[in-house]
């Protein structure tokens, strides 16, 4: 807790460009959690050094995903956002949780399965331990609550087990984080394979809308979405699922259920129905895309929530990070 508030933690890569289904599943969902949560959404610039990354192209995407944050509509006095990176704390705390973490939990982290297949050539302990810097990250805040997906689940229960197995030897130390289980967001799908979720890192560009894309683009993608061979628009994931996620997308922007979306494209053609949806996302996106501008031509103004953020997340990162630093026996600091 911090003041009458209970903590909330939250955080995205600086890798790839966030796309619609990142804005719909989770980014828009978190600006109305301001109000009822005192708020931690880090931009986790060390977790995406677990794969090789392009030093001056990683600065870039993290202060892109800082400001995307903020023309999202995240408030940044009312919730701290800050790049994991200056707050030096989380890798300290990460190694002190090394040392609690059994190396039989790590291995039954089917995200490291999957992301060493991926990159077979680069598999190495920071991915392996990922997950402990995870815990470090929702712990140094003493966070209450966690917005997790389905992928991050079981990293979320591993920090359950590593702060509870620490609080059973020092005492209460650590806050027992819960998944936020909010009003579920979309699920959206790639628009060229709609069997998988849209992704920032996919090979095609066509198959994600991304928020930085401009509106012709918006709808240029739209219009190349995989669709079937017939010709009605309803909702069934089985028989036609590339219709089945665009009905997903409009009813998530306009706010309309699928028998809704069904009734108003009626006797109407794919093309009526792909251009209808890359319009609405279009102006969903607009004003974002206004804001993203402003910020990115405001650089003293970004340089300045940038410093004082990262001063609020260090303060409390810190406070957490001495009282573990002196329950397992670390000399105290001479001032």
């Amino acid at each position: 807790m911090i003041g009458d508030k209970k903590v909330l933690f939250s955080g995205m890569q600086a890798t790839g460009s966030l796309t619609l289904g990142n804005y719909l599943g989770a980014l828009k969902n978190w600006v109305a959690l301001s109000e009822e949560y005192e708020c931690f959404y880090s931009v986790v610039d060390l977790h995406s050094i677990t794969v090789r990354q392009d030093p001056a192209e990683l600065r870039k995407k993290a202060r892109n995903l800082l400001m995307l944050y903020i023309a999202a509509g995240l408030d940044p006095k009312k919730n701290c956002i800050y790049y994991q990176s200056h707050v030096s704390c989380h890798c300290e705390l990460a190694w002190i949780l090394d040392c609690f973490t059994y190396m039989g939990e790590l291995n039954r982290m089917t995200q490291f399965k999957d992301k060493s297949a991926k990159h077979a050539d680069n598999i190495n302990a920071g991915l392996f331990t990922y997950p402990v810097l995870m815990a470090a990250d929702i712990l140094l805040y003493q966070a209450d609550v966690v917005p997790v997906g389905k992928d991050q689940l079981q990293h979320l229960e591993l920090t359950r087990d590593i702060a509870g197995r620490f609080n059973s030897i020092y005492g209460d130390v650590f806050t027992i984080p819960e998944p936020y289980l909010g009003k579920a967001g979309a699920k959206i799908m790639s628009l060229q394979d709609p069997s998988k979720k849209m992704s920032k890192s996919d090979e095609n560009p066509n198959a994600s809308i991304y928020l930085t894309d401009d509106r012709d683009t918006i709808i240029r993608k739209f219009k190349r979405a995989v669709t079937d061979s017939e010709s009605s628009i309803r909702y069934d994931v089985d028989q036609k699922p590339g219709v089945s996620n665009l009905i997903e997308i409009y009813g998530a922007v306009t706010g309309k259920s699928f028998e809704e979306v069904e009734k108003e494209f009626e006797g109407k053609g794919y093309g009526d129905f792909k251009l209808a949806v890359g319009e609405s996302v279009a102006d969903l996106l607009d004003p974002l895309h206004t804001r993203f501008a402003e910020l990115s031509g405001d650089k003293a103004y970004i340089d300045g929530i940038i410093k004082e953020n990262s001063e609020k997340a260090e303060y409390y990162a810190t406070k957490t990070l001495r009282k573990v630093q002196k329950k397992v026996g670390f000399p105290e600091r001479i001032r």
